[in-house]
């Protein structure tokens, strides 16, 4: 079988570097973006079974990436991350497509099985 296919968005370029080394380790077919004009364009070209999307992009609401994202892919399963947790940003996210909500730091692995549905 195949890993996921897994695209990671985060305006932290330590992150999603240290992120997607340890996808890999786990087999996954991952990407990392900094924007979301970023996961937008890496979506138009190829698909992903998944998106790790960051709630504070630099200069974007992760939530209108998040709209954009299923409006144009809306089988594509999103998975929010943000440091900064509030049960009505999670309620936003969740209510506009989000398939789970996380709170940085995240468990890897706990963040794998996510991944992966297990």
């Amino acid at each position: 079988m195949d890993g996921p296919r897994v695209l990671v968005v985060d305006d932290e370029v330590d992150f999603v570097q240290t992120l997607l080394k340890r996808l890999k380790r786990k087999g996954a077919d991952c990407e990392g973006v900094f924007s979301g004009a970023g996961a937008l364009d890496a979506l138009s070209r190829r698909s992903f079974d998944v998106v790790l999307l960051d709630m504070k992009l630099n200069k974007e609401d992760g939530n209108e990436v998040l709209g954009q994202i299923k409006a144009l892919w809306p089988d594509v399963r999103v998975v929010v991350l943000t440091g900064h947790a509030s049960a009505s940003a999670g309620r936003v996210s969740l209510g506009s497509g989000a398939a789970d909500y996380l709170i940085k730091p995240v468990d890897f692995e706990s963040l794998f099985a996510k991944i992966t549905g297990a």
